[in-house]
């Protein structure tokens, strides 16, 4: 199996349901270095569980792919942009971003509290990294997750 990620957006922001509707997005804006070396690590076919952030209530929402590997983020150098960084350069960027293809929405909305509710979750990054906007899971995390938002 390849591996396995889950990645926060605000739906007001970036839905997966914007996802669904564009087929492939750029996942920019990523300003935390841990969520970045997280990106830079991913592979085209790696699998994402799509985890609506600052929602009520907050959860997964739909699963995703990596489709294309980590490149420059353009709003890093872009001055009007709200992601903009001066510290940034062409030939030195700081963030990246990959390219994600929607797969599907979950039919079941999962939402936080049941994930922190289930037994096989308790080690779930995303616990113990609240603020990551972009986490490991494990397969059987995957598995889980999947598996609960089908029912």
């Amino acid at each position: 199996m390849s591996a396995c990620w889950l990645m926060k957006s605000e739906p007001d922001v970036f839905s997966i349901d914007d996802l669904a509707a564009k087929k492939t997005g750029g996942w920019d804006g990523v300003r935390n270095y841990e969520a970045r070396n997280f990106m830079k690590a991913m592979k085209t076919g790696d699998k994402v569980l799509f985890y609506h952030s600052n929602a009520l209530p907050p959860g997964v929402a739909g699963t995703a792919e990596v489709c294309r590997e980590a490149y420059p983020d353009p709003t890093q150098f872009d001055r009007k942009d709200g992601h903009y960084d001066p510290k940034s350069a062409p030939d030195k960027p700081i963030w990246f971003q990959v390219d994600l293809r929607f797969v599907s929405k979950l039919p079941r909305f999962v939402p936080l509290d049941e994930l922190r509710g289930a037994p096989e979750l308790a080690d779930m990054k995303l616990f113990k990294r609240s603020r990551l906007s972009v986490i490991p899971v494990t397969p059987a995390q995957w598995k889980s997750i999947v598996k609960r938002g089908a029912a």
